[in-house]
C-alpha cells in the first residue's frame, strides 16, 4: 500500500491514534514498512510523531493549536498599529510624530523586558504569594519544551509559543497610558515610566490571576479570561494616575467651561479602531491557549456582537446627549464593547454578550463627560474605556457568567488600586526629579519639533493644527 495514504492517516487522523485495535497498529506498522523501503520523507514524518512522545495520537490538534497561537499573537501585534494610528488621528497634527514614536517604543521594549524579566516573573511557577521575580527566557526548547508536555490539551502551544502571544499583551497597559497623557509629557519621562510598568509593574500584578497568585484562592477563583481587568483596567487606573499628576492640555478648561481639542484625523482614528477590533479576534480567540473548535468559535462570537452592541449603545446614548451622531463616540464605543467582553468571552453566550457589550457602550459615553468634567483631560478616552469599562466587565462575568460577583469586585479594584498606586509612585518621582511635563512653550509649538525635530506633515505646516 502507498505511504501517501498512510502519512495522511497519520498526520491528518487523531483518531488513528486513539485505536487500540489492530488498525491503529496496521497503519504505524506500514508507515514503518515504507522507512524500511527507504521512503526519507515518511522517515522524517514518523520522526516528528515519535518526539510527541505519549500524546502522539493529538498531533495535528497541537500543531493546529501551535499555528492558532502564532497567528493570534501576530493579531495582538497589529492591535499597536491600532493604538498607534487610533491614538495619532484623535490628537493634533503637531503631535503625530511624538504619539508614533511612543508606540514604537512601546512595542519595542515590550517584548524586550519581557523576556527579560516579565514572563518568568508573570508565571512563576508553584506560587501562590504576591510577587515573584523572574528571570531571563533562556532557551525555551528541549524536552518538554515543545511537544504536549508542556501545557496538556489545555495549553496546546510550545513554550515559545506561550512567550510570544503573552508577550504581546505585554506592551499594551503602557499604549493605554500612552494616549490618555499625549500632547504634554516628556517623551524622556514617559519612557522610563513606560518601561517599569511593563517589565515589573504588569507582570507582578498579573502574576495575582494568571501566575496563580492570591487572586486563585478567592472563593470561586477570579474570573478574567483575556484581561478586562489584567491588562485593560491596570492600562486605564496607570493612566488615571498620570494624568492626575501631569494635569490638563493647556486651554482645555478655560473659566470653567470645556473647550474641545479637536484630533487632526478622524480616518486614521477609524482605521485603528478596525484594526483593533480585527486584533481582538486574536487578543480573545488567542486565550482559548488552543484551536479547540468550540471555544475559539464561541469566543469570535461573543467579541464581535459585544462590539457591535457597544457601539449601537454608544451611538443612541452620545446622539440623544450630545444632540449629534458624534463618531469619537461611535468608536470608543466598540472599544467599550471589546474590553467588556474580554473577561467572559467563553463564559457568556450571545445574549450576555450584546448586553454586557451595550452597556460598556453607555457606560463609555458618560464616563467620557465625567471625566472632562472634573479636569481630568484624557484626549482619546483611554481612562473611560479601559479603566471603567474594564471594571464593568470583569464584574459582569459575576452575573452573566457564573463566576462569584464578590471575588470578581474583589479582583478587579485590587488590580486598579494597585495599578493607581504603582502609576502614582513612579510617575510621582518622576515629576519631582527629571520632571513629566513638556514647557509651554514646546507645548505650544508642537511635541514634534520640540522633542523630535520633525513634522508628520511638513507639506502642510503652515496650515490649522
Amino acid at each position: 500500500m502507498k505511504i501517501k495514504k498512510y502519512l495522511l492517516a497519520l498526520l491528518l487522523s487523531s483518531s488513528a491514534f486513539l485505536m487500540t485495535g489492530s488498525l491503529g497498529a496496521e497503519i504505524v506498522m506500514s508507515a514503518e514498512a515504507a522507512v524500511a523501503s527507504g521512503d526519507e520523507l515518511a522517515g522524517d514524518y514518523l520522526a516528528l510523531l515519535e518526539a510527541q512522545g505519549e500524546y502522539a495520537y493529538a498531533f495535528d490538534f497541537f500543531t493546529t493549536s501551535m499555528l492558532w497561537t502564532v497567528i493570534a499573537a501576530a493579531l495582538v501585534f497589529l492591535m499597536h498599529l491600532g493604538f498607534a494610528t487610533l491614538e495619532a488621528g484623535l490628537t493634533q497634527s503637531k503631535n503625530t510624530v511624538n504619539i508614533l514614536f511612543k508606540n514604537v517604543f512601546i512595542i519595542s521594549i515590550g517584548i524586550i523586558s519581557y523576556a527579560v524579566i516579565g514572563f518568568n516573573t508573570h508565571y512563576p511557577g508553584d506560587f501562590n504569594e504576591w510577587v515573584s521575580f523572574g528571570s531571563f527566557i533562556g532557551d525555551l526548547s528541549g524536552p518538554g519544551m515543545d511537544t504536549f508536555d508542556y501545557g496538556g490539551v489545555g495549553l496546546a502551544m510550545t513554550a515559545y509559543g506561550d512567550f510570544i502571544f503573552q508577550a504581546m499583551f505585554a506592551a499594551t497597559a503602557a499604549t493605554i497610558v500612552s494616549g490618555a497623557v499625549a500632547e504634554r509629557v516628556k517623551l524622556g519621562s514617559f519612557m522610563i515610566f513606560a518601561t517599569i510598568l511593563v517589565a515589573i509593574g504588569y507582570p507582578v500584578v498579573g502574576s495575582w490571576h494568571w501566575g496563580g497568585g492570591w487572586l486563585g484562592g478567592l472563593e470561586g477563583g477570579f474570573y478574567d479570561f483575556a484581561g478586562s481587568t489584567v491588562v485593560h483596567a491596570f492600562g486605564g487606573f496607570a493612566a488615571l494616575a498620570c494624568v492626575m499628576l501631569l494635569g490638563p492640555r493647556a486651554g482645555k478648561y478655560v473659566d470653567g467651561k470645556i473647550k474641545p481639542i479637536l484630533g487632526h484625523s478622524m480616518p486614521l482614528a477609524t482605521i485603528g479602531v478596525f484594526l483593533l477590533f480585527l486584533g481582538w479576534f486574536g487578543f480573545n480567540g488567542g486565550s482559548v491557549l488552543s484551536a479547540n473548535p468550540a471555544g475559539v468559535g464561541l469566543v469570535f462570537t461573543t467579541t464581535a456582537l459585544a462590539a457591535c452592541a457597544g457601539a449601537l449603545a454608544a451611538i443612541a446614548i452620545s446622539w440623544i446627549f450630545l444632540k449629534k451622531p458624534d463618531l469619537s463616540m461611535a468608536l470608543n464605543g466598540i472599544l467599550a464593547g471589546l474590553v467588556a467582553i474580554t473577561a467572559g468571552a467563553d463564559a457568556m453566550g450571545p445574549l450576555a454578550s450584546i448586553i454586557v457589550g451595550a452597556i460598556g457602550g453607555v457606560l463609555v459615553v458618560f464616563s467620557i463627560i465625567f471625566f472632562d468634567k472634573i479636569k481630568i483631560d484624557d484626549p482619546v478616552g483611554a481612562i473611560s474605556v479601559h479603566g471603567v469599562v474594564g471594571i464593568w466587565g470583569t464584574l459582569a462575568v459575576g452575573i452573566f457568567g457564573g463566576a462569584v460577583f464578590m471575588t470578581q469586585l474583589i479582583g478587579t479594584l485590587s488590580v486598579s488600586i494597585a495599578a493607581f498606586i504603582f502609576s502614582l509612585i513612579i510617575f510621582g518621582i518622576l515629576k519631582v526629579t527629571i520632571g513629566i511635563r513638556v514647557s509651554p512653550e514646546e507645548e505650544s509649538e508642537g511635541l514634534d519639533i520640540g522633542e523630535h525635530g520633525q513634522e508628520a506633515y511638513p507639506d502642510f505646516a503652515s496650515s490649522s493644527r
